[in-house]
């Protein structure tokens, strides 16, 4: 607790930004989640390090690097109520695509193949790629899985309205394709 009041965080591993992007579609109800919860560490705003203590995290993207890798222990280790964001945190959505073709295969087509002056594999700026990307749950135990890529402003509002108030989020699990 921070204040008084619950503590949100948000984390966003290897992934587009778009769950990002629908968290801000709240627009106003933003609002009335800062009057209840304490943004404590996002993109959103300016904290480097995790906190020690998380109530609630939301987790975009999914697990591609050593750094994700790392990042992911650190805040299941620290989150209260680990909720995966998003088709990316929960099947490895479009970051998993590089899977059938292996992690030298796809940094040659990228650096290499697909430029018009090849040269050296980078090995500063880009993280260590695991062999593999693998969703969240694969990594550490996810509390609440939220599908959609992304999910809809309104989806999320309700699952961050329900665990505010202590309840288990429900929702329809087709809601693009009808009952």
């Amino acid at each position: 607790m921070n204040n008084g009041k619950p503590t949100l965080a948000t984390v966003w591993l290897d992934g587009c930004s778009g769950c990002h992007m629908s968290l801000l579609d709240m627009d106003e109800r933003l609002l009335e989640l800062g009057q209840r919860a304490d943004l404590v560490y996002s993109p959103l705003v300016d904290r480097k390090d995790f906190p020690e203590h998380v109530d609630i995290t939301l987790v975009e993207g999914a697990v591609s690097s050593e750094e994700d890798l790392a990042k992911i222990k650190k805040v299941r280790a620290h989150t209260r109520v680990l909720v995966s964001l998003g088709d990316c945190a929960i099947t490895s959505n479009v970051p998993g695509m590089r899977n059938p073709f292996g992690v030298k295969a796809v940094m040659e087509r990228v650096f290499s193949d697909t430029v018009s002056v090849p040269g050296p594999m980078p090995h500063v700026v880009i993280p260590l790629l695991l062999d593999r990307v693998r969703p969240v749950h694969e990594v550490v135990s996810v509390d609440v899985y939220l599908p959609g890529c992304p999910p809809s402003a309104d989806l999320i509002f309700k699952t961050l309205d329900d665990l505010l108030a202590g309840r288990t989020p429900q929702w329809d699990p087709h809601p693009r394709f009808g009952a």
